[in-house]
Parts: structure tokens; sequence; C-alpha cells
């Protein structure tokens, strides 16, 4: 069901089609668009893998972006907070968005909590055959002993309300292509696995 948030309002609209299509695009970036989307709790280390990943994406020429959940609420969704309608329209507009970026090429990587499967589903299903879903999961345990921004410590003391892992859900995926634990794995470690799954699934040579 659509949010009220994200009903259809404008009429006579047409998709404009340019000169350019993936294939264009491919042979001229020398890979293909994708979305990885990094999902798991907070501290679990969504935001150093991805950018970890968009580093090493740079150095061999790739096009690369890492779209952070915290960044995204400066700008294009700080209008939204962490109810649960909120959250499903924080993703998805982001998976509209991370639908842009593959089209244009771009190897692109989000870092969401996006606790809900659906969201993460609806996410899915905008580019099928370009998302890839990557669970970043270390046990709650490692994640609170990181804290890396307090809000763990927060939660606990009743300061913070509707936190994910802690008084909200947070529903992991249930097939996702690749599982990282970050707990028993180093970000180097980590990184180098996305990769070696991009370059299996044919998005990088």
């Amino acid at each position: 069901m659509l949010s009220a948030m994200s009903e259809p309002k404008a009429e006579n609209l047409t998709w404009h089609i340019g000169e350019v299509d993936r294939d264009a695009r491919a042979t001229a970036y020398g890979h293909r668009g994708a979305v990885l989307w990094l999902t798991g709790l907070s501290g679990s280390g969504k935001s150093t893998i991805g950018h970890r990943v968009e580093r090493m994406l740079i150095d061999r020429g790739a096009f690369a972006y890492v779209l952070d959940g915290d960044n995204i609420r400066h700008g294009l969704n700080k209008n939204l907070g962490f109810s649960a309608a909120d959250r499903e329209e924080n993703i998805r507009r982001i998976g509209e968005v991370a639908k842009l970026f593959t089209s244009a090429g771009i190897v692109n990587l989000t870092a969401f909590i996006s606790p809900y499967r659906a969201d993460r589903d609806n996410a899915r299903a905008l580019q099928p055959n370009s998302f890839i879903e990557v669970h970043i999961a270390p046990t709650i345990a490692v994640c609170e002993e990181r804290d890396p921004k307090g809000l763990y410590k927060k939660a606990r003391a009743g300061q913070i309300k509707g936190f994910t892992g802690i008084d909200d859900p947070y529903e992991a995926p249930a097939k996702p292509e690749l599982v990282l634990d970050t707990g028993a794995l180093s970000i180097g470690e980590c990184a180098q696995a996305v990769v070696d799954l991009l370059r299996k699934r044919g998005v990088i040579a």
C-alpha cells in the first residue's frame, strides 16, 4: 500500500528516453550499473564497508558512490523522522534514487538500516536484475559495544524511542546475496568479499 506521502499527484507526464542507454554507458565506463543495498543495525559497519568498497572501485577506475543514511537525512529526506511510515518513505525515496543511479551506470552503495523487509523488497522490485542485498550482520552485542554515535546508550536510558534493535524491530533479510559478520571479519575482508561478488555477478570485470 502506498503511503499518503508517496501517492501520485502529478498528471500528464511522459518518461523521456534519451540517446544513451545502459549498454552504451557500460561500454563507456567499463562496468555495469548496480545497487549494493547494505542493510544492518546501527553500528554494524554499513557506511564503513560502503566507503571502503567505493574507494576500491574508484581506484580501479569504476564510477561508484555511497548513499549514506545520515547524509541523506541532512538534505533529501530531512523532513522525515523515524516512525514506521517515515522509515517506509525514506527507503522508498532511496530506492528511486538508487534506480536512477543504476540507470546512469553508477555502482551505488546504499548504507541504510532499512529495518523492514517489505521496504527492501520494494526497492529490489524497482530493479530486480541490478539489486544486490548485503546483510551486515554482527550481533547486536557487538554493535552496542561499538556504539560509535552513543545511540544505544541513549536508547537504553530511554532518551531515544523507537530505536531499531532495542524497542523497534529489525527484520533480517530472508535471502540476501551476501552476509558479512563484521564481528568476525575485518573491514578489508568484508570489502573484498563485496568486490568479489560484483565481479562474480558481472558488474565489474
